[in-house]
């Protein structure tokens, strides 16, 4: 299993590389996708994972399938361009190649987070309550995605991690809860 650096590493301060999108389709390429699905089904809470924190400075990050279970008939695929649909999903993980944030809303809303990077502290950020991305899947394919809630919260979080930025760096009101306190809640 890959380890998920932590907060003093330098490499997660650090702005992540373009993939070239001909190396897309390699096997070096495949196999970072496939160490950052398996470090994020390693952590229960785990909605999403960019590159960077695996030790990996290049722009990617993946999102958790179940982030998107049950967001059919949403407003959440309100571009004309959208995600490919996956023949072959590894648990409808969905994969940010290159990601661009294109648009973001006016309105912002104080937003929890947390970050496998940053373990056990949580904290408020202001994020943008929609946002539209645009990048490329694992098979070199470019897509345009729009999202509300916790799917442009993530995006907003990953594509910080891409540019060196953590929420501890953005957040108000931070407090660390041990995983003992967190598993209490449930």
């Amino acid at each position: 299993m890959v380890a998920i650096l932590q907060k003093d590493e330098p490499l997660l301060r650090g702005t992540a590389e373009k993939v070239p999108v001909a190396d897309i389709s390699s096997e070096k390429i495949q196999r970072i996708l496939k160490d950052m699905r398996e470090a994020m089904s390693g952590e229960k809470d785990a909605v999403a994972i960019a590159a960077p924190q695996i030790g990996v400075p290049l722009r990617i990050f993946v999102v958790s399938g179940k982030v998107f279970e049950g967001e059919r008939g949403t407003d959440a695929e309100e571009n004309a361009e959208q995600m490919p649909k996956k023949e072959n999903a590894d648990a409808g993980d969905a994969v940010f190649i290159n990601p661009e944030i294109t648009k973001l809303s006016r309105k912002k809303t104080p937003m929890e987070e947390g970050c496998l990077s940053v373990r056990w502290w949580y904290g408020l950020v202001s994020r943008a309550e929609k946002a539209t991305i645009r990048a490329y899947d694992e098979k070199g394919v470019q897509f345009t995605r729009g999202a509300s809630g916790l799917l442009a919260q993530i995006f907003q979080h990953e594509a910080d991690h891409l540019n060196g930025i953590l929420f501890i760096d953005k957040a108000k009101e931070l407090r660390e809860e041990p995983p003992r306190q967190a598993q209490e809640k449930e």
